[in-house]
């Protein structure tokens, strides 16, 4: 691949706003597992290799298992993911594949399970992953 521009270096405002978010976000009462669930599934979708690897190793370090690694692309079909969880990963997909838009099922399910502050950490939370990935894919970074 062709090297691709450097946003960091050319936008370093702009790289700056969208790391303001991350760290917003690392300082919400969302749990290490709930974050990292929402940063799979949604990298799995966008197919962002550098944040799948990225994200899974981080999971790891966090105590996640193998195994719920493994299922969190079919998650629907394991029996190891929480009440909460399901309803994380239903939203995070689709956030993510948005063009679908957000059902009234799964929005109120999420809403049902988390108070409003909780709730809108995750949605942050979803949205700031899918625009790293847009970031990682559209200039080139890689998985090592």
């Amino acid at each position: 691949m062709k090297p691709r521009i450097v946003i960091p270096t050319v936008a370093p405002e702009a790289y700056q706003a969208l790391m303001n978010l991350e760290n917003y976000i690392a300082t919400t009462s969302l749990t290490k597992t709930h974050k990292e669930l929402i940063k799979i599934r949604a990298s799995q979708i966008n197919g962002c290799a550098f944040c799948i690897n990225m994200h899974t190793a981080d999971a790891r370090k966090h105590g996640e298992t193998e195994q719920r690694i493994y299922l969190i692309s079919a998650w629907r079909e394991a029996d190891v993911y929480t009440e909460e969880e399901k309803a994380i990963l239903a939203l995070t997909e689709e956030v993510t594949l948005i063009s679908n838009h957000v059902s009234e099922e799964t929005y109120q399910n999420a809403a049902k399970l988390f108070d409003e502050k909780y709730l809108a950490e995750i949605i942050l939370a979803i949205i700031t992953i899918n625009s790293w990935n847009r970031f990682a894919i559209t200039t080139g970074l890689r998985a090592v």
